[in-house]
């Protein structure tokens, strides 16, 4: 039996390259683990990284009990490694954080709070403490994928969300699936999303894989593949079986 299956929350923590994030992250999500609302784990997925941070992972799973090791073949990107956490959860709530830690775990709380009544809660970043270049790439990257996704999300790149794990595994995936999680959770039937503020802080080590041509590019183009994806999603209810 997948060990997730004894907890009713996970923790999904992709991880590229973050040697020098690695101590700081066991030291704060073990930190949340002791004050988490309800019995959660962490699962963190290593997306084939080259710095050791493989290594690392698994001797901080194998010095707490509530810590699991995912690892891909070869890096495949933040979307695939998400997938990947999340074909692999079978906990009956699910989050996702950055390892850079620029969210905290512990507002994990704050979201968890509203789950009851929404099929996805995620954060909306206060005081962001990115360069403005980020902010401003990020605003117009925004401000496009709301235009054509007319989801009505304030800030869908914030990392921090929770969301229903079966709802999570009926979400179509494709490369750069990630920055349109909210508007895929509505696609389907009852897939209501709530915000909820959180508290934001700068990268403190580390580099970050993302750069003005990618957060730009990279959502354009997708945004024309959510459109044709939305406008061909199936959705459906059983009424009777005898299965």
């Amino acid at each position: 039996m997948n060990k997730t299956a004894a907890y009713e929350f996970t923790v999904i923590v992709p991880v590229y390259d973050e040697k020098d994030n690695i101590a700081r992250l066991e030291q704060e999500l073990a930190a949340f683990l002791q004050t988490a609302s309800m019995k959660s784990c962490v699962m963190f997925v290593d997306d084939g990284s080259r710095d050791g941070s493989g290594e690392m992972l698994r001797g901080v799973c194998s010095r707490n009990p509530d810590m699991f090791y995912l690892a891909l073949g070869s890096n495949r990107g933040l979307s695939a490694a998400m997938k990947a956490g999340i074909d692999h959860t079978f906990s009956g709530l699910l989050g996702y954080i950055d390892a850079d830690l620029q969210t905290d775990p512990q507002d994990f709380n704050l979201l968890l709070e509203h789950v009851a009544d929404h099929v996805m809660v995620m954060g909306i970043r206060t005081g962001r403490k990115d360069s403005f270049v980020k902010k401003a790439s990020s605003k117009i990257a925004n401000g496009f994928r709301r235009m054509m996704t007319k989801d009505g999300i304030t800030d869908t790149g914030c990392p921090l969300k929770v969301m229903r794990t079966d709802y999570a595994k009926r979400i179509p995936f494709f490369t750069g699936m990630h920055r349109f999680l909210p508007a895929l959770v509505m696609l389907q039937e009852g897939g209501t999303v709530r915000e909820i503020p959180v508290r934001h802080y700068p990268r403190t080590a580390g580099q970050s894989k993302y750069h003005l041509w990618n957060r730009l590019a990279g959502p354009f183009k997708d945004c024309f593949a959510y459109r044709w994806m939305k406008k061909r999603y199936i959705n459906y209810t059983v009424s009777d079986t005898d299965l």
